[in-house]
């Protein structure tokens, strides 16, 4: 729709042009010929030529102005039937998932069950963008939940940037890592609401999930989560922060073989070395089971 109206304005542009330099060929032919006649005819002939011109210049540009007008309103209303577009798209993706208990992905009327959350803490560090490269090459999602202590920088900044624009979803957890319990309300909003704050100016979004460190909520917190419109969420199970589990082959199976394992599991990984080094073998893992890695954009 949007090429067939512009080629219609263009040829409309174009037939206006041609119609005016007709117009003027013509009437310099006409000079020509009038040549022979008396000095006081050439004289008013003259006259009436150059009144002609002028008249057939003013129209000519009189035309081309109507004609840039035209395109010049073209491009406007091309331009915002783009963004309606655009709106629409996004207003069209509906959620196939939910947060059950602020931990399981359960799934909405008809979508797969057979289905896992990846989430990755502390972010980002050392290892997040690689980590995230190595998921958006399996063509799998994950949640970031990131801390506000590593964007202080611009190197943290520019990591989360990178992160975002591999297609992750970037998570709120917290500035400081702290335990919400030992704060006061209004350090606790500095907490929550400031790292909104931040992720935003960074990246043009705001968080929509939230997890607290040490899994540890508060009703205040949660009260902000309704305020800020977020989600928050614990998790199903993890084990990178357990010394027997620091190293990638020992991480790579317990992932994959744990009886905590099931539909929806919220799975909790670090932004670590080793857990870098295991992910790859966990997702292949978790899909050899029969579970598929869920996207964080279709949870609600």
């Amino acid at each position: 729709m949007k090429k067939a109206k512009f080629v219609s304005i263009c040829v409309l542009t174009a037939g206006l042009l041609i119609a005016c330099g007709d117009n003027n060929e013509k009437a310099i032919n006409g000079n020509e010929n009038n040549n022979m006649n008396s000095p006081g005819e050439e004289n008013l002939n003259n006259q009436n030529t150059e009144s002609a011109n002028s008249e057939e210049k003013s129209n000519a540009n009189e035309l081309n102005e109507n004609a840039d007008n035209i395109q010049n309103e073209a491009n406007e209303n091309i331009n915002e039937h783009d963004n309606e577009l655009n709106g629409d798209n996004e207003e069209d993706i509906e959620p196939l998932y939910q947060i059950e208990n602020n931990v399981t992905v359960r799934p909405i009327d008809e979508a797969p069950e057979e289905v896992v959350l990846l989430t990755i803490d502390d972010a980002p560090d050392n290892y997040g963008v690689e980590m995230a490269e190595i998921l958006q090459d399996m063509d799998a999602g994950a949640i970031f939940f990131v801390n506000g202590h590593f964007l202080q920088s611009e190197e943290g900044q520019q990591q989360l940037k990178d992160i975002y624009e591999l297609g992750f979803e970037i998570g709120n957890h917290t500035m400081t890592h702290p335990n919400l319990s030992d704060l006061s309300e209004e350090e606790q909003y500095e907490e929550i609401v400031e790292l909104n704050d931040l992720v935003e100016d960074i990246i043009g979004e705001r968080p929509r999930f939230f997890r607290a460190p040490f899994g540890v909520n508060t009703d205040y917190s949660k009260q902000l989560m309704e305020e800020e419109e977020m989600q928050w969420m614990n998790w199903s199970y993890g084990y990178d922060y357990f010394e027997e589990y620091m190293e990638a082959e020992a991480l790579e199976e317990i992932m994959v073989e744990t009886e905590h394992l099931g539909n929806g599991a919220n799975l909790l990984m670090h932004d670590r070395e080793f857990t870098k080094d295991a992910l790859k073998g966990i997702v292949e893992g978790l899909r050899e089971k029969g579970y598929e890695i869920v996207d964080p954009e279709m949870i609600k």
